[in-house]
């Protein structure tokens, strides 16, 4: 329904009051100025730029009255407009590195706008990546090699990959401001630094590794294509090109690498100023193929093939395509003939095969309308060295007794397959993150990064898929399998279909290739820098620095460095598939991290880009890791455990980030999924391990009190389970929580330090008792709570200034009884070993008086598994009385043991009933004496507070009211007396002080409890008999008494423990949960 506002201008109605009330309105405002400069409390208020300055004018002193309410919210959180006018404002500057060195001051102060649309900014930049050297220099080998048919599978697959992957691309660049930094940027935040940082790496290598496969096909096109005659290295004996011709790449290499570094180290400008210069080299070497094909329908390029049988000859070293000439009637041998032959005379011993077949000539590129394509749909895969020989041309094989690496056939370099093809494919498709990398510079890079990247692969994609059905159409196919033209006097194969000249070809390549390099080692530097400056891999950090003006020089020195190494393999087809590799794990993470982000239904997952699914996305993840083992298994594995590698580094040893990746929302997940599934009910025996909750002691300085507490909590866990690290502060939240974030963070260094994996919570709570009752109840969440208590002994319990310590630790028996959790007491916890300590020898005793569920048997055993306790052996003491036959119980004690698979040694101690010794007697008196004692001390403390109080009272009560005190006084002449006089208190005094006298004369006079005489006997002769056995041990494990039902004998209980481990340095007291934790079945 429509609302209807009325607005009164705050200016009108001060004008419309009178004089008197505008005079009487200045100090209220002069006030409220004041109260603008500071607030109340004397702190001047933090400037924001969202909030308006202090000094402001009285018109806007009067606006701000409309938000008097929120006043204080502002310091810290903008205003709606301000924040609106803000982001208005922004402007999407450039986030890396300056990328000229000319405009570093006058230019930095300026905001750049940016300017590139889709077109400019997106389309050309990713058409330019894609296409390269592969598509010149061996797209028509592929196609002859593997056929029309499988060519086009190859490049199906792998502009599929690319497309699916520009599809996750697009909803994660979409999703958000993108900065400069690319694939890196969008894998690391959305999938986290570890990732993130593996997979930045691995783009990094594969883009140092495509700079070195294009300035290898630079220097091929030279010494192939243009220059043959500058190679260095000569070929000296036949079989020798091979390692001749990689030789040359290597020394070219270096020296073409060397010469891009120093130029790019120089000014990056003049690479940006060349990019549109090599662009139109390849656009311009495109369309004379397209030309070309399209002239060989009525007028095809004349490219003569020589053929001996169905062998293909390479015309390197003869001229004329025959066994001999007729001039003058005179037949004259050939330079042919020579070849094969011993000698130039018509009757020279030759090789069989140019014996028995003729030599013939065919067109090298029939044109289109020949039906050449027929021939080329199969694949004809071959070995190394082998001869390129024509289908279907007659043949006849001789005795080949002759090596055939001395005569001028066209020869195979290398073994050829439909993997390792992919392979060698693969490179071709990469480049479609470069519209990505270019965000910061786009006007609207959430629109025109999607558009203008599935624009350049669907172009790329289907000039690939053209070009391979065109040259299949019109090349004949012996020519489309010699990699280097040699069979058309060494031209360049696809140059050879290229119109008006095959030199259109061979000069745009070349620049393409030298400018795809150059880039190559502009963008790999800043890529590492990212990384570098994120400070998630440490070891890489001092690649962040560079120049004054932000070039990266440490990162391009080791950019060239790898390049280096890839041009000393120096063959294109091995630099190819380890580029593949590379690229192709890093898109399967960008698929991996569109797909985790959908499927979580994060919050925060709203890209623009609308036309993605998860199922798309999982297809291309899935798509890359086959392609990865389709090129090279090996390769895929040694680029895994590098990804692993550093993955694991940047988890172990990185600093942590938080990024809201999806990988911490898969753990959430996980986590809830895995919660919910252990909620069903409680653990089976078989998986029953101590969850730990431990009770710290806090000094008031939130330090621990007893760090062993924790060395112990490692020891026992060994890491494994769930451990949660709890103390109480007393007090109230409000007023404590800054003592509480300091509390939780000395317990987590601590923890950090002794190694405890686990949880820490810090409770605040009124009083400590109910803090350790509040833990005890909510620690943990679902079916992960603990179930294990472990806490140290009240050493001070004795201590009157601390007597609640005792009652405190009674009570936390109780309530771990009552919440059906075990309970482990450390006694003389400071003397437990460290994490960094050894037993070399010694026992670990446990005295197992009653049945607790099998608690006592299995702590030992996880102790062992630690290094601390490992050389430590167990022993396990049982104690016998008059009626038990002591041999059987061994017997049956060792047969429980073996069923338990426990290693341990056994015996069984006999007690037998005996008079109850004057010590024990004696031992019970001063105990109950000393509770008697106490409580008499606390009762006289009571009455003397309640005396105070009394006083107090009384006085208040005679200043107020001096009338009713006579009247009250006479009604109640002696019960309560509201008169305090001086013999009243005389008298009030010396019946205190006959009671108190009485109390200690009974105290004295007293006879002890039957109960406690037997208790403290039965403490007495244990504790006896395990100082016997075991003084000497290096743990004790015991059986803990459960604390009386009657309340009153708490501190007799604290009495009984206390001699039951008397003279042991290192006890554990054990209490079950009432349920069995260790079985005998599998």
């Amino acid at each position: 329904m429509p609302t209807s506002f009325t607005v009164v201008p705050v200016e009108v109605q001060g004008e419309e009051r009178g004089p008197a009330e505008r005079d009487g309105q200045r100090p209220e405002e002069e006030e409220d100025a004041e109260r603008d400069r500071g607030s109340g409390d004397g702190i001047a208020r933090e400037t924001s730029p969202f909030i308006k300055s202090a000094d402001m004018d009285r018109g806007n002193m009067y606006e701000g009255k409309n938000m008097a309410l929120f006043e204080e919210e502002m310091d810290s959180n903008p205003m709606v407009s301000s924040l609106l006018n803000k982001l208005a404002n922004y402007t999407n500057l450039t986030q890396g590195v300056v990328e000229h060195e000319a405009d570093e001051d006058s230019k930095r102060k300026e905001v750049k706008v940016p300017r590139m649309g889709t077109f400019i900014g997106v389309y050309l930049p990713c058409l330019q990546n894609i296409l390269g050297v592969i598509l010149f220099l061996r797209l028509t080998w592929i196609v002859g090699t593997a056929g029309v048919l499988e060519s086009f599978i190859i490049v199906f697959m792998c502009c599929a990959c690319t497309m699916l992957t520009a599809i996750s691309m697009s909803a994660i660049a979409t999703n958000g401001v993108v900065p400069a930094g690319g694939s890196y940027y969008m894998i690391s935040r959305s999938l986290g630094p570890e990732f993130g940082g593996a997979v930045g790496l691995c783009f990094y290598l594969g883009t140092t590794f495509a700079g070195a496969m294009y300035v290898l096909g630079t220097i091929e096109i030279l010494l192939t294509y243009i220059s043959p005659s500058a190679a260095i290295f000569k070929a000296e004996e036949v079989g020798e090109e091979t390692e001749a011709m990689l030789n040359n790449m290597r020394v070219y290499g270096t020296c073409i690498i060397i010469l891009m570094a120093i130029v790019v180290f120089v000014g990056v400008k003049y690479v940006n100023k060349l990019a549109l210069v090599f662009l139109a080299c390849v656009i311009l070497s495109i369309i004379a193929i397209y030309a070309g094909v399209i002239k060989t329908a009525f007028d095809p390029p004349n490219f003569p093939i020589c053929l001996l049988g169905n062998r293909t000859l390479s015309k390197h070293s003869f001229d004329v395509c025959a066994k001999f000439t007729e001039s003058n009637n005179e037949t004259k041998t050939t330079t042919l003939w020579r070849l094969f032959c011993d000698s130039s005379l018509l009757n020279a011993t030759c090789d069989d095969y140019f014996s028995l077949n003729n030599v013939t000539e065919i067109q090298g590129i029939p044109g289109i309308m020949s039906g050449v394509l027929t021939d080329n749909l199969w694949s004809t895969y071959t070995e190394k060295g082998s001869i390129v020989e024509k289908k279907d041309q007659p043949s006849v094989v001789g005795s080949e007794e002759i090596k055939m690496g001395g005569l001028p056939y066209v020869f195979t370099d290398i073994m050829t397959s439909f993997t390792m093809l992919v392979g060698i494919y693969f490179p071709s498709v990469t480049g479609i993150m470069a519209g990505s990398n270019r965000s910061g510079d786009l006007k609207d890079a959430q629109k025109s990064i999607p558009t203008g990247t599935i624009l350049a692969i669907s172009t790329t994609s289907f000039i690939y898929l053209s070009c391979i059905v065109l040259f299949g159409a019109c090349i004949e196919g012996v020519i489309l399998r010699d990699k280097f033209g040699e069979a058309v006097n060494g031209n360049l194969v696809v140059g050879t279909l290229a119109w008006p000249s095959p030199w259109v070809i061979v000069i745009g390549s070349f620049f393409s290739t030298c400018g795809a390099g150059l880039q190559s080692l502009t963008g790999a530097p800043r890529l590492l820098q990212a990384i570098a400056r994120d400070g998630i891999v440490p070891f890489i950090q001092v690649f962040g620095h560079g120049k004054a003006n932000g070039e990266p020089t440490w990162a391009l020195l080791l950019t060239a460095g790898i390049c280096e190494i890839g041009i000393l393999i120096a063959s294109l087809d091995s630099v190819a598939p380890i580029l593949s590799m590379f690229f192709l794990m890093c898109y399967m993470f960008v698929n991996l991290a569109c797909a985790v982000q959908t499927l979580l239904r994060t919050p925060n997952w709203r890209p623009r880009f609308k036309y993605y699914h998860w199922t798309l996305s999982f297809l291309g993840m899935s798509l890359c890791l086959a392609l990865m083992f389709i090129c090279s298994w090996y390769y895929a594995l040694i680029a895994m455990l590098i990804a692993g590698c550093i993955y694991k580094y940047i988890e172990y040893r990185g600093a942590e980030k938080e990024w809201g990746d999806g990988i911490r929302g898969l753990s959430l997940n996980a986590a809830r999924y895995a919660l919910l599934r252990v909620e069903d009910g409680p653990p089976h025996t078989k998986n029953w391990r101590p969850q730990l909750l431990v009770l710290l002691n806090l000094n008031s300085e939130q330090l621990v009190k007893h760090p062993r507490l924790l060395s112990f909590t490692s020891q026992l866990k060994a890491g494994k389970g769930l451990t949660i690290v709890g103390s109480v502060l007393q007090g109230i939240y409000l007023d404590k929580w800054t003592e509480t974030q300091k509390a939780e963070e000395n317990v987590k260094a601590l923890m950090g330090v002794e190694k405890t994996k686990g949880f820490c919570q810090v409770v605040v709570s009124p009083n400590f008792r109910d803090g350790i009752s509040y833990l005890i109840q909510s620690a943990g969440l679902g079916g992960m709570k603990h179930n294990t208590v472990l806490m140290a002994w009240p050493q001070s319990w004795k201590q009157t200034e601390n007597r609640f310590s005792w009652k405190n630790f009674v009570d936390t028996v109780r309530e771990t009884t009552a919440a059906q959790q075990a309970l482990l007491v450390a006694k003389n916890i400071d003397l437990f070993p460290t994490n960094q300590e050894r037993f070399t020898e010694g026992n670990i005793d446990v005295w197992w008086i009653v049945h607790d569920g099998g608690m006592l048997m299995l702590l030992p055993f996880l102790l062992r598994q630690h290094k601390v306790w490992r050389k430590c052996k167990m022993r396990i003491f049982t104690v016998a009385q008059m009626d038990d036959n002591s041999i059987q119980m061994k017997k049956d004690l060792q047969m429980f043991l073996y069923h338990l698979r426990l290693n341990a040694e056994v015996e069984v101690v006999e007690m037998f009933e005996n008079d109850i010794s004057a010590f024990t007697y004696e031992k019970t008196l001063m105990m109950e004496q000393r509770s008697q004692m106490l409580k008499q001390m606390q009762l006289s403390k009571n009455e003397r507070e309640r005396e105070a109080q009394l006083i107090h009272d009384r006085n208040t009560a005679s200043h107020s009211a001096p009338a009713v005190k006579a009247s009250v006084a006479a009604a109640v002449p002696e019960k309560v007396q509201m008169t305090w006089t001086k013999e009243k208190f005389v008298a009030e005094k010396h019946k205190n002080k006959d009671s108190n006298v009485s109390g200690f004369k009974d105290i004295f006079n007293m006879k002890p409890n039957r109960s406690n005489v037997r208790r403290m006997h039965t403490a007495v002769k244990l504790n006896g008999v395990v100082l016997n056995k075991s003084q000497h041990a290096q743990l004790v494990l015991l059986n803990m008494p459960g604390p009386p039902k009657n309340r009153k004998g708490d501190e007799n209980y604290m009495e009984f423990l206390e001699v039951l481990t008397e003279g042991l340095d290192r006890v554990l007291l054990v209490r079950g949960s009432g349920r069995e934790v260790i079985t005998i079945y599998s």
